[in-house]
C-alpha cells in the first residue's frame, strides 16, 4: 500500500492534489477539519468539497483532525508509518486580514502546525517527501520595490532585469513588511527546509500566490479572485 497523506484536502491546493495522486494508485489520507469555515463563514465552507471526494475518490480517507493537535496527528502517522509515501502540507490559515486579529491562532496553525508534520514525518516515514505550499508572501512587499515600467497593458520589469522571468530564491525575505500571515508562513518555509538540510528529510516549498479554480470556496478575506466571479454571477 502507497499512501498520500494531504492536509487540507479539501481546500484548493488539497483537493486537486487528491484526485491527481488517487490518479497516480495511491490511497489517499485527507486530513482537514474546515477550519476555512470558522475563519471566514460560510463562503469559506469547504463541506461540498469533502463530500465531492468521499462520493468519487474511492480510495480517499477522510480524517477530521486539526493540525494543532500532535497527538491525533500522531496516531495518523502511527497507524500508516512507512506506508506513507509523500506528504502535501497544504493546511493553513491563509489571510493576511484574519492573521491581523488573531495572530495567536494564525502562529499556532501556520507555525506550529508545519513542525508538528515535520516533527512526525522525521519520526515515522523519514524517506517521504514533505511538499508545502509556502506563498510568495514570504518576500513581504519586497517585489513592490522593483523597478516597473507602465506599458499599454500591464507593468512590467526591463528584459533584462534577473527577475524577468519570475521571482527566484535569491530575492530577499528581509526588510519588509510581511503581516502576521506571511511571518508564520516564513517561519513554516524555514524550518521546511532545516529539516531538509539538518534533519535529511526531502523537502519543497512552493511559493505561490493569488492561485485559484473551480475548487476554491472564495470569501472577501481569502480566495479573492474567486470571490469576485462568484459575486460577478450572482450579482452581489
Amino acid at each position: 500500500m502507497s499512501v498520500a497523506l494531504i492536509t487540507g484536502s479539501c481546500g484548493l491546493v488539497g483537493s486537486e492534489s487528491v484526485k491527481f495522486f488517487s490518479k497516480k494508485g495511491f490511497d489517499i489520507i485527507g486530513i482537514d477539519n474546515n477550519s476555512r469555515k470558522f475563519f471566514f463563514g460560510k463562503d469559506g465552507d469547504i463541506s461540498w468539497i469533502k463530500k465531492e471526494l468521499i462520493k468519487e475518490v474511492k480510495n480517499y480517507k477522510h480524517f477530521n483532525v486539526d493540525i494543532r493537535n500532535y497527538n491525533n496527528l500522531k496516531k495518523i502517522f502511527n497507524k500508516y508509518k512507512k506506508s506513507i509515501k509523500i506528504i502535501i502540507h497544504a493546511a493553513a490559515q491563509p489571510s493576511h486580514d484574519w492573521a491581523k486579529d488573531k495572530a495567536i491562532i494564525d502562529f499556532e496553525i501556520n507555525s506550529r502546525g508545519t513542525l508538528n508534520m515535520l516533527e512526525l514525518t522525521k519520526i515515522f516515514c523519514p524517506n517521504s517527501p514533505f511538499i508545502f505550499t509556502s506563498t510568495n508572501k514570504v518576500y513581504g512587499d519586497n517585489p513592490n520595490k522593483l523597478p516597473l515600467i507602465e506599458n499599454k497593458n500591464r507593468w512590467e520589469i526591463k528584459k533584462n532585469h534577473r527577475f524577468y522571468s519570475g521571482i527566484d530564491e535569491t530575492m530577499s525575505i528581509d526588510n519588509c513588511t510581511h503581516s502576521f500571515f506571511g511571518a508564520s508562513k516564513t517561519y513554516a518555509d524555514l524550518a521546511v527546509q532545516e529539516y531538509g538540510r539538518n534533519v535529511g528529510l526531502k523537502t519543497a516549498c512552493f511559493r505561490a500566490g493569488c492561485i485559484t479554480g473551480p475548487n476554491h470556496s472564495g470569501a472577501k478575506l481569502h480566495g479573492f479572485l474567486s470571490y469576485l466571479v462568484k459575486s460577478a454571477l450572482e450579482k452581489k
